[in-house]
């Protein structure tokens, strides 16, 4: 029987995001499909033969890619803490050796590539690794430093503080590192911030670039176009809904959309105007405040009425302060008195004067100045 090339494939050569360590003996294992054990074993045989296996893991670690699934790598071994233990004995080594016999090179060396490696594992990979508190990474580093200063005190210490001028050395260099350690965090803090705030500032100059030759040439340009066709115009309209868009990637800031009552109300304004034939300017003054549903909802009602009878030209007008928010909504059209509604008309009643009063504010509806068009007051503590 021959096999067929679809068969015969191996799966690709990926490391998965769930391992022990690197997960390059799983991913040899899927690859190969072999027992994940014997890859295992075969990696130990080697690397005590020779050291072999642990330069084939290394440069496999290095070399093949993690597989595709979206979510973050997450290795069961505690690595930084079990180097941090290993470093811990060998340090314990060193000041035991320098005492008896004045110098203590290996273990020291080890004690040094062990702790470094400690902190070095939490920086890199604990930080991102969900099955890593923040409280872990951050005893990981400060038990590593506080070794590494104590070590190299005590290496100072030996031979009556007269140590071997290599040990001196070494304890020196142990000090330092361990200052270093200390302020690691801080440093890569600090540098991760300035990464951050120099791409934003390169983000804002593009920014301000691209408006500025939007407002040259397309923001005016739509502009005209409303103009030129009419505020009831299918084209204006369309016009107009694109106008808004540019200007609200353009000019809007970082804030999460929808996070204040006046993005809430631009964006009720942008929906209606695309239903209607209306063109609805919303102007704030005072503080950006949170957006309480019941006024968003008898605001977009009162929008809605306007456009909907009145038509053309809607302003919506926004004072907010820490205490108080008061919203107008003003049209042209034939106006409303309440006393003229038949007593089945229950949109205003209930969708603004009702649902206003139910949240603790009050609403006013009434004819605009000289008796053309509605006004709409809608006013709720804080």
């Amino acid at each position: 029987m021959i096999e067929t090339p679809a068969a015969s494939a191996r799966p690709p050569l990926v490391r998965p995001r769930r391992a022990v360590l690197g997960g390059v003996c799983a991913g040899l294992s899927e690859h190969l499909g072999w027992p994940v054990a014997r890859v295992r074993l075969i990696m130990v045989i080697a690397t005590i033969l020779g050291g072999a296996g642990l330069l084939f893991y290394g440069w496999l670690w290095a070399l093949v890619p993690l597989d595709e699934a979206d979510e973050p790598a997450r290795r069961r071994a505690p690595v930084a803490a079990v180097l941090l233990a290993l470093g811990a004995v060998a340090a314990v080594a060193a000041v035991v050796q320098a005492n008896i016999t004045g110098t203590a090179p290996t273990a020291i060396t080890l004690a040094l590539v062990l702790t470094g490696g400690a902190v070095a594992w939490s920086l890199a990979f604990d930080d991102s690794d969900p099955l890593r508190s923040a409280r872990y990474s951050l005893v990981v580093r400060v038990v590593g430093a506080a070794m590494l200063l104590a070590t190299g005190l005590l290496l100072l210490a030996s031979g009556n503080w007269r140590p071997e001028a290599m040990t001196a050395v070494f304890a020196i260099g142990m000090i330092v590192l361990g200052m270093g350690v200390a302020v690691a965090p801080f440093v890569v803090r600090l540098w991760n911030e300035l990464m951050r705030e120099r791409s934003g500032r390169i983000r804002e100059e593009q920014r301000a670039e691209i408006a500025a030759h939007l407002h040259d040439s397309v923001l005016q340009t739509l502009a005209l176009i409303q103009n030129r066709a009419g505020t009831s115009s299918d084209v204006a309209r369309i016009a107009r809904a694109q106008e808004r868009e540019l200007r609200e990637w353009l000019f809007a800031g970082e804030g999460a959309p929808g996070a204040d009552l006046a993005r809430e109300l631009r964006e009720v304004a942008a929906t209606i105007e695309v239903e209607y034939p209306a063109r609805i300017d919303v102007v704030t003054v005072g503080e950006s405040v949170p957006a309480p549903p019941p006024l968003v909802a008898a605001a977009r009602e009162a929008m809605l009425n306007a456009a909907r009878h009145g038509g053309g030209e809607v302003s919506v007008y926004v004072e907010a302060a820490a205490s108080v928010i008061d919203v107008f909504i003003r049209d042209r059209g034939p106006g409303i008195d309440l006393d003229d509604l038949p007593d089945d008309r229950f949109g205003v009643r209930e969708s603004i004067i009702g649902r206003m009063h139910r949240a603790g504010g009050s609403a006013n509806v009434h004819r605009g100045a000289g008796g053309v068009g509605t006004e709409v007051h809608l006013h709720l503590d804080l």
